[in-house]
């Protein structure tokens, strides 16, 4: 009895679906591979009958939907075809743009669900899609969006039996690559690999004139991209939020402009930049009068309350970074403590680095696992038929579909943040390149 052969070089046979339109949209920062996921996304529907919605700059229109205020073809959406598709997997940007509206702002608990003021945004987001014909949603974007996206799916979990579902999946993107739930996010390694470009730039100029560069990278929570750029970039030292523990920790207690009190961990800020300055003498008693030393973002979140004091937040309740030039402020520490220790004044130059890289053209790797994303996400919905689930891969790019249960915590609906582990392989590369200090010496 022979056995069938199947046909390598053939198309996975069309499923019988119920699905007529899908919508895609991206939300927060751009990340390079962006039109690589919505490409392929796109593809994969159109191709198999189902025709494609493309969201415009995140949830902005949806937001503020009302029958009033209808969605507009060409300005809140586009019909995504094929010639739209053409050549656009390498190309840099994002095709249907972005924004970071947050329709799930007000919903913070379980309970909130059941809130008519609390879900209005969520509610204008499902009556504008289901007002298009959409049955089937694509989310692409950050822990932020991720979060949103889960909302979105307990908010039809609260609608009378019988309601039009919309099932929605979550593509994770971020250049920080501080996501649970996938190794590695796309747009990751080409913004290393721009911003080390960078580095290695400054590091040259640091030997011609013998001084240093203090380079803030990008990276609010976790420290892989400024870990990342520390190692392509050949930098003699990184700091990031994972590395704040033990003597660089301090405990704070501050009152506020309301005249409350509160306690928080912070930076020790004297032990930090006294742990760079040794990284300097150290390179100095080597015969290496230079360098670039990097920090990430999110130290920002950790500094004393003096030095954030009345600095805004954004709708997700993160700190505006901009407000407080993190880089300048720790180069001016840097230099101030080099001329206490030495006596003598060093040249410490702040550069910001990182928004550069985010709409690079994206690298081969990126193109790739962006693409098989966006597959994943027709092939999630349409084969697999799930509901609240986050495509990941695994190995060599295998599918993987993660619950959001398993990403967002079910009592503040918050998602968690994936750090570098401390004793991880990953954080003693980073340690073994980078300047050696002999820590006994420095504890003097």
């Amino acid at each position: 009895m022979s056995e069938k052969i199947e046909n390598t070089l053939s198309r996975p046979e069309p499923l019988e679906h119920g699905f007529k339109k899908a919508a895609i949209l991206f939300a927060g920062g751009p990340a390079p591979a962006a039109n690589a996921v919505i490409s392929a996304a796109a593809v994969s529907f159109l191709r198999n009958g189902i025709e494609v919605v493309g969201v415009k700059h995140g949830y902005s229109s949806l937001i503020e939907f009302s029958e009033d205020k209808p969605l507009v073809e060409g300005t809140d959406y586009v019909m995504i075809d094929h010639p739209m598709l053409s050549r656009t997997r390498s190309k840099p940007g994002i095709m249907i743009g972005t924004a970071r509206a947050n329709p799930g702002k007000l919903v913070s608990s379980q309970e909130h669900l059941q809130d008519p003021e609390r879900v209005a945004p969520l509610k204008n987001v499902y009556e504008g899609l289901l007002s298009l014909g959409v049955d089937a949603l694509v989310s692409i974007g950050g822990d932020d969006t991720l979060k949103t996206a889960n909302k979105f799916k307990l908010y039809q979990d609260t609608l009378p039996e019988g309601s039009p579902r919309i099932p929605v999946v979550h593509l994770p993107k971020t250049i920080d690559n501080d996501y649970r739930g996938i190794d590695f996010t796309f747009g990751y390694f080409t913004a290393v690999d721009f911003i080390a470009r960078e580095v290695r730039n400054l590091l040259a100029d640091a030997e011609a004139n013998r001084n240093y560069f203090l380079v803030e990278s990008m990276g609010r929570s976790a420290g892989w991209l400024a870990y990342g750029v520390a190692i392509a970039g050949e930098a003699s030292l990184v700091v990031s939020v994972e590395d704040i523990r033990g003597k660089f920790r301090a405990k704070e207690e501050f009152t506020d402009a309301d005249g409350n009190t509160h306690s928080r961990d912070v930076m020790n800020m004297n032990e930090v930049i006294r742990r760079i300055v040794a990284t300097m003498t150290t390179r100095e008693r080597e015969g290496k009068k230079y360098g670039v030393i990097v920090i990430a973002e999110g130290l920002a979140e950790l500094l004393p309350y003096k030095y954030v004091e009345g600095v805004s937040r954004d709708d997700h309740g993160h700190i505006n970074i901009s407000a407080i030039n993190l880089y300048e402020l720790f180069s001016d520490l840097i230099a101030a403590e080099y001329q206490r220790q030495t006596g003598a004044k060093r040249s410490v130059k702040p550069v910001q680095l990182g928004y550069e890289a985010r709409c690079a053209e994206p690298h081969a790797f990126d193109v790739m696992l962006g693409s098989q994303l966006g597959v994943g996400a027709y092939r999630s919905l349409v084969e697999k038929r799930l509901d609240g689930v986050m495509v990941s891969v695994e190995g060599q790019l295998q599918l993987v579909y993660v619950p959001f249960e398993e990403l967002v915590d079910p009592k503040t609906l918050v998602t968690v943040v994936r750090y570098i582990e401390a004793d991880s392989d990953f954080r003693k590369l980073t340690r073994f390149l980078e300047t050696y200090v002999n820590e006994e010496e420095y504890a003097q």
